[in-house]
C-alpha cells in the first residue's frame, strides 16, 4: 500500500530554497509519527508530493490509524490512496477504475485528470478521453465537466509504472510544523486557548504551552488532558514543553491591592509579564493567547493594548477577530470542546464593574502596591512537563466530604464552615449557618491561614458555585490537611 502526499498549495509557490527545506521537514514529521507505528514505513520526496509505503501484512485496523495521522499532519494537502501495479493497457486501467470510482460519480459531475511521463503512444488527453468515456458507459447519470467537477478522478502512469488512485481525502494543510520557529501558548482548557495553540501549529510553529494555575490540581488535571489531546493528534512530530505556574498567591494579591475594576486587565498583564519572561530564558520569541476583540471586558481594544504593554515579547492572537460561535465550531472539529464543555470555570478574580478603557496611568498607580515579589515566587514554583508525558496520570485527585444541607452539617462532630468568597461577596449575601461556627477567610488566604488551623474539626468550605471551594479542599488535602470538605447551600 502506498500514498501520495500533497502538499499545501503555498508551500508550491515558494521559491526553490524555501520549498526544499519545507518539504523536508515535512517528510522528517511523517516519518516521526508513522514510524511509531511500524519502523519499516518509508517516506520520499518526490518534488511535487510525497510518497509514504506501507509493508505489507498491516492489519486494517493500524492501516485505518496511519490514514487518519496522515489527515492531521501540518503541511499535508491532500492524502491518495494508490495502488502500483503494471501498465498493460487503457482498458485494463479502465476495468481498475471502474469499480473504484462509479459509485462516486453516479448523477454528479466529474473529469479525469491523468498525469503521463515516459514513453507511450498516446497523450495523457487519449488517457483522459478513454477513461471518461468507460466511467460514463459505467455510469449513465453523471456526466462530463472539465471546467467545474464536483469529483476529479486522478491517475498516474510512469513509464511501465500505473497509479490507480483508490481513494482520497484532505489534509489539514498549513506549513510543516517546525518551519516557522516557536511560540508560548498561554493555554487555559476553555474552547479558545487550544483552539488558538491548534492555528498556530498549523501554520508551522511549534507551540509550547504555559498553564496559569488558578484551581489546584483538579484544574491542572483538566487543562494537563486537553493540551495532551492537542499535542498528541497535532503535533507530536515535535516535543514540547507544558509549563504549570501556581497562581492563587498572585491572585491573592490582586484582590489585596488592585481596585475592583481594574483586577481582570492586572491579572492578565501578570500572566503576560511571566509568559514573556519564561519565553525570553527559552528565547521563544512571541506568545499566543486565545482572545477575541470584545468577547470579556479585559478584550477591548484598549485593554489588549494594556495587556501588551505588559508583555516583554510580542502576543499573537489567531482568533481577535472570530466570533465565539465559530471558535466553539472549531473546537468540536479538534474534540478539544468536550474538555471545555467539563471542566469549570475557575475564575481569578471577577471585578463587579471592570473597566472597558484602562489607561497606563491608572495600571500604573494600581500595579505600584502590588508585591512584585509574588510573582517572581510564582515562576520559581513552576514546573515543567515533556508534552509526551502529559497523558501520564499525575496522581490522584481524591474526593472531599461533602455536605449539602444544614441538618447535615449539624451531625457532623465538631463542624465548622469558612466562607471563602471575597469581603465584597461576603458582605452582599451573608452566610447563614445556625449554631455552627462561621470563619471568614477569602480564597486567597486561606491556603497560608489553614495549616493554623485547629486538626479537631470538621472544616466545610463555603462559595457560591461550589467549585472554588472543592479545589480548594483539595489542594489542602494534597499537603496532607484532610479535615477540610466542601458545604453546599444557598446564603440568605
Amino acid at each position: 500500500m502506498s500514498y501520495l502526499i500533497k502538499l499545501h498549495p503555498e508551500i508550491t509557490i515558494k521559491s526553490r530554497s524555501a520549498r526544499q527545506q519545507m518539504t523536508r521537514c515535512l517528510t522528517g514529521n511523517i516519518r516521526t509519527i508513522l514510524r511509531r507505528h511500524d519502523e519499516r514505513i518509508r517516506v520520499r520526496d518526490q518534488w511535487d508530493s510525497l510518497r509514504v509505503r506501507l509493508p505489507a501484512g498491516l492489519s486494517p485496523g493500524l492501516t485505518a490509524t496511519i490514514e487518519d495521522d496522515l489527515a492531521r499532519i501540518p503541511g499535508i494537502q491532500e492524502i491518495l490512496a494508490a495502488e502500483d501495479v503494471p501498465f498493460v493497457s487503457l482498458d485494463d486501467i479502465a476495468a481498475r477504475l471502474v469499480p473504484l470510482w462509479r459509485p462516486l460519480i453516479e448523477g454528479r459531475r466529474f473529469r479525469v485528470k491523468a498525469k503521463r511521463r515516459g514513453q507511450h503512444d498516446f497523450t495523457s488527453e487519449d488517457m483522459e478521453r478513454h477513461l471518461g468515456s468507460a466511467l460514463l458507459r459505467a455510469a449513465p447519470s453523471a456526466r462530463v465537466d472539465l471546467g467545474h467537477p464536483e469529483v476529479v478522478v486522478p491517475v498516474e502512469l510512469t513509464n511501465g509504472r500505473l497509479q490507480v488512485i483508490r481513494a482520497r481525502w484532505p489534509g489539514i494543510g498549513g506549513y510543516p510544523l517546525g518551519v516557522q520557529g516557536q511560540a508560548l501558548a498561554l493555554i487555559s482548557g476553555g474552547f479558545d486557548s487550544p483552539v488558538a495553540a491548534w492555528r498556530m501549529m498549523r501554520r508551522g510553529v511549534k507551540t509550547h504551552f504555559i498553564f496559569f494555575n488558578l484551581g489546584g490540581p483538579a484544574h491542572e488535571a483538566g487543562v494537563r488532558e486537553v493540551t495532551h489531546h492537542l499535542w498528541a493528534r497535532y503535533g507530536a512530530s515535535h516535543r514540547v514543553r507544558f509549563l504549570s505556574v501556581p497562581f492563587e498567591g498572585v491572585v491573592g494579591e490582586i484582590l489585596r491591592s488592585v481596585p475592583d475594576g481594574l483586577m481582570g486587565v492586572v491579572l492578565k498583564r501578570m500572566m503576560v509579564r511571566a509568559a514573556g519572561r519564561v519565553a525570553q530564558r527559552a528565547r521563544i520569541p512571541a506568545l499566543v493567547t486565545g482572545d477575541a476583540i470584545a468577547q470579556v471586558s479585559s478584550q477591548t481594544l484598549t485593554n489588549l493594548g494594556q495587556i501588551d504593554a505588559a508583555s516583554p515579547v510580542p502576543i499573537l492572537r489567531p482568533l481577535l477577530t472570530e466570533d465565539k460561535q465559530a471558535i466553539i465550531d472549531q473546537a468540536r472539529e479538534l474534540d478539544t470542546a468536550r474538555f471545555a464543555e467539563t471542566m469549570p470555570e475557575y475564575c481569578g478574580v471577577i471585578s463587579r464593574r471592570p473597566h472597558i478603557r484602562t489607561d497606563a496611568q491608572r495600571l500604573d498607580a494600581a500595579e505600584a502596591d502590588f508585591d512584585f515579589s509574588v510573582l517572581d515566587a510564582a515562576l520559581e514554583a513552576a514546573v515543567a512537563t515533556r508534552s509526551d508525558r502529559l497523558g501520564e496520570p499525575a496522581g490522584p485527585l481524591g474526593e472531599v466530604l461533602t455536605v449539602d444541607s444544614p441538618q447535615a452539617l449539624s451531625a457532623l462532630h465538631a463542624p465548622c464552615v469558612i466562607d471563602i468568597r471575597a469581603p465584597a461577596q461576603q458582605e452582599a449575601a451573608p452566610l447563614e449557618v445556625g449554631e455552627v461556627p462561621l470563619l471568614e477567610i477569602p480564597f486567597y488566604e486561606l491556603q497560608e491561614r489553614a495549616p493554623a488551623l485547629p486538626r479537631d474539626r470538621h472544616y466545610l468550605l463555603f462559595c457560591d458555585q461550589g467549585v472554588m471551594s472543592r479545589m480548594q479542599a483539595l489542594h489542602l488535602a494534597d499537603r496532607g490537611l484532610d479535615h477540610f470538605g466542601v458545604y453546599r447551600s444557598e446564603p440568605r
